[in-house]
Formats: structure tokens, C-alpha cells, sequence
């Protein structure tokens, strides 16, 4: 998994977090698959087409939050990620 301070891409761009689709037991096969990047000031009740409970890991950059929901529009039970 990238660390948190390496959330840039090649445009030098701040991402916020990153989410992917495979996950493993093993630390050096995880965060593969899909990639969902997160900007900062994103606020978005709804997971994008085809990612509902598709994450399996996620890597938030520093200085950031993420907040996610077990219900649709921000219902449910949340919780919090940092770096």
C-alpha cells in the first residue's frame, strides 16, 4: 500500500484517500484491484456506481479524515479513518 504522504499522483494533485477492491492477508499483496481516489473536501452520500460494498482497503492521506456510513445518504453506524 502507498503510505499516506505518497497520496499524489503524477499532476502532484493532494488526494485525500484512496479505497481498492482486493485486499490480502499478506500487507505486500493489499491495496490492489479498483481504485477509488478521494480529493479533499469531497462529501458524497452515496458510494459511485459499482463500488457499494466493493472496499476492501483504503489508504487515507495526511491531514485528512474519512468518514464512512453502513447506510445509504449517511444513515447508520459511521466511522472515522486518518493516516
Amino acid at each position: 500500500c502507498p503510505t499516506p504522504a505518497d497520496l499524489r499522483p503524477a499532476n502532484g494533485t493532494r488526494v485525500c484517500a484512496q479505497l481498492y477492491t482486493d485486499n490480502s492477508p499478506y500487507y505486500d499483496q493489499c491495496c490492489a484491484g479498483d481504485v477509488l481516489v478521494v480529493p479533499p473536501d469531497s462529501d458524497v452520500p452515496y458510494m459511485p456506481r459499482g463500488w457499494s460494498a466493493r472496499t476492501s482497503s483504503l489508504v487515507v492521506g495526511t491531514r485528512c479524515e474519512l468518514t464512512v456510513w453502513s447506510g445509504r445518504a449517511k444513515t447508520g453506524k459511521s466511522r472515522k479513518f486518518s493516516a
